[in-house]
């Protein structure tokens, strides 16, 4: 893995906290998450993820209250139910040859 170097000696989760500023970059994180792979869906890392891009948005001053409302709402089901729904959605759509993947809608 290349080493991040940066001015000032900064930790990897400021390095990743101020590169998922970026619409596209953090889309592309998520969108990792959201893959079936050898090792499984794992909400406890989707859970994170989210959680990193949402630190993002606040600092970059680009989260709404909307956003920090429907946040909690998605934190909450993905904490109860371990995201078994969207576990579901994407084996379903795993099986017919599809795969979730997200976009900047601008």
């Amino acid at each position: 893995m290349k080493e991040v170097k940066t001015a000032k000696s900064t930790s990897y989760k400021e390095y990743l906290i101020s590169s998922l500023k970026d619409f596209q970059e953090a889309a592309a994180y998520i969108d990792t998450f959201l893959e079936l792979n050898e090792d499984g869906y794992d909400p406890k890392i989707f859970r994170s993820a989210l959680e990193e891009v949402v630190e993002a948005r606040k600092r970059s001053g680009n989260f709404s209250e909307t956003a920090q409302q429907s946040y909690e709402q998605v934190d909450k089901i993905l904490a109860e139910t371990g995201g078994a729904e969207i576990l579901k959605l994407i084996e379903f759509l795993d099986a017919l040859g599809y795969r979730i993947s997200l976009v900047d809608k601008d």
